[in-house]
């Protein structure tokens, strides 16, 4: 195949697209999630999101929609759990991670037929992102990039240090909750790109890429937009010719940019903290 036949293919000009808003918008909240440390609750949530997946298809309801339900309520329920005394925070991720692969397993075996298209939530598909779904990344992006360009500093108090924001009068918790509705959000109108199973990389990869050169909130933002955009965009176009699934060869690629950067600053002794 020619490589600029690629591009007289709409569904190939939608994954481009879609990678591209993808890249913004996780690159935003996956800084925030690893800087707080959330990427295991991160995980929880797209696990447990395979429960609205499940509902959606045994009822008839849009797949996308009765997820992004579930694992906002997901994501409130590990928030509000985890601060219980007694309730350990990973005791609390792994309850609500089970209780939603479980519903979701579930709800597909009682679901007569196979489900449609449930490899492609699984997995993954980058191809079939359609014009909706570029539209909805693109709000996701701008409303993300608002957020954090006008309250910057009252979330980068609270993803350090939420004791010190709270001498700081700031509202902790409506902020913990916000973050985790849009965690919640983005991941789910992720799942197309890369799947269930692989989602947890794409948070995360490209901002543990950006943090081996700058310890700086912003500047680890962009990095991770970057190198995002650079995975999604080089995984897509390479999965068309090599013929594998688009999804895990974009995180293959997305890791693979990261040992290779991480090399690079073993050999060059460069330093995460004189990286401002």
């Amino acid at each position: 195949m020619d490589f600029f036949e690629l591009f007289r293919y709409d569904f190939f000009i939608n994954a481009l697209l879609g990678g591209l808003f993808a890249s913004i918008a996780c690159g935003i909240i996956g800084t925030y999630i690893v800087i707080k440390r959330l990427v295991f609750i991160s995980g929880g949530i797209t696990h447990a999101s395979l429960g609205g997946l499940g509902i959606g298809f045994y009822f008839g309801f849009n797949p996308i929609l009765s997820a992004m339900v579930f694992s906002i309520l997901s994501a409130f329920g590990i928030e509000w759990l985890s601060g219980r005394k007694g309730v350990r925070e990973d005791s609390a991720i792994a309850a609500f991670w089970s209780f939603g692969m479980a519903i979701g397993i579930i709800c597909i075996y009682l679901k007569a037929g196979f489900a449609p298209n449930l490899s492609e939530y699984l997995f993954g598909n980058i191809l079939t992102i359609t014009t909706a779904d570029i539209y909805a990344f693109i709000a996701l992006s701008a409303v993300l990039a608002a957020i954090f360009y006008f309250f910057r500093r009252e979330i980068l108090y609270v993803a350090f240090d939420s004791d010190f924001a709270k001498t700081r009068n700031l509202p902790v918790k409506f902020i913990e909750y916000a973050m985790m509705f849009f965690i919640a959000v983005s991941i789910v109108l992720t799942i197309r790109l890369v799947g269930v199973v692989l989602l947890m990389s794409l948070l995360t990869m490209p901002q543990m890429t950006a943090n081996l050169y700058t310890a700086n909130f912003s500047k680890m933002i962009f990095l991770s937009i970057i190198f995002g955009l650079v995975g999604c965009i080089s995984g897509l176009i390479l999965s068309a010719f090599i013929n594998v699934p688009s999804g895990a060869f974009i995180i293959f690629i997305l890791i693979a940019i990261y040992f290779i950067c991480r090399l690079i600053n073993t050999i060059f002794k460069i330093d995460t903290l004189t990286a401002k």
